[in-house]
């Protein structure tokens, strides 16, 4: 899927008109994700203990969250919480269904992915299973708006694709309000880029409004 021209809105960012640059940028943005983080807690903590009951009871005995090694600013790996959408043994059924993968390695990703249980299947349509991450955005590991962090390695990257890894990564950005999965690496790459080359507490807004929204079309949902 290619980058839609419908997209050009971005450009209406300009990084010379930006109120808040550098260190002043990076403090407010901080403090509106806590902030965010904070005041939603009372709708997003109850959540978790919903979504964790229903998965237990969809697969007792197996792990209800799990953490992911993703790559994040400047390279370092950090662990990233998620929900538990795929059966336990997911990642060593990974290479059984390799043959079915719709992206560019190493990217993965099979519509109707036959590891997914019931629950999952719910939680990925409706982003629930990312919740979770809203802990990653406390701790500091994350940001609410920022490059998707990859879980393949930072050596994995070209060198022109680095550059995404000069900012935090964040729970949405670009490419989930204009492709979500249906995207290849590089072209999320490239919206990573055209944010980072624009990012403003403006840019950072309108994504997130236009999230909400993403999520409740489903838009490009695995």
């Amino acid at each position: 899927m290619a980058i839609s021209m419908n997209y050009v809105w971005v450009k209406k960012f300009d990084p010379r008109k930006r109120i808040f640059t550098g260190s002043s940028y990076l403090f407010i943005k901080r403090l509106i994700d806590l902030t965010l983080v904070i005041l939603s807690a009372p709708f997003w903590i109850p959540l978790l203990v919903v979504i964790g009951l229903a998965i237990y009871i969809d697969s007792p005995g197996a792990p209800v969250m799990f953490a992911q090694l993703r790559t994040g600013k400047g390279g370092q790996r950090f662990k990233m919480y998620k929900f538990r959408s795929m059966v336990p043994n997911a990642e060593e059924l990974k290479q059984k269904y390799m043959h079915l993968n719709e992206l560019q390695l190493p990217d993965f990703k099979i519509t109707n992915d036959p590891r997914v249980t019931r629950v999952g299947r719910i939680l990925r349509k409706t982003s629930l299973d990312e919740i979770p991450q809203l802990l990653n955005v406390f701790k500091g590991d994350m940001s609410l708006v920022g490059p998707r962090p990859t879980s393949f390695h930072a050596d994995t990257y070209k060198l022109w694709q680095t550059e995404r890894l000069d900012v935090p990564p964040g729970i949405t950005g670009l490419w989930q309000i204009i492709g979500r999965a249906q995207l290849e690496f590089d072209d999320r790459l490239r919206l990573d880029i055209a944010y980072i080359e624009r990012r403003s507490i403006g840019l950072d807004m309108a994504i997130l409004f236009m999230t909400i929204g993403a999520v409740f079309k489903q838009r490009g949902a695995k």
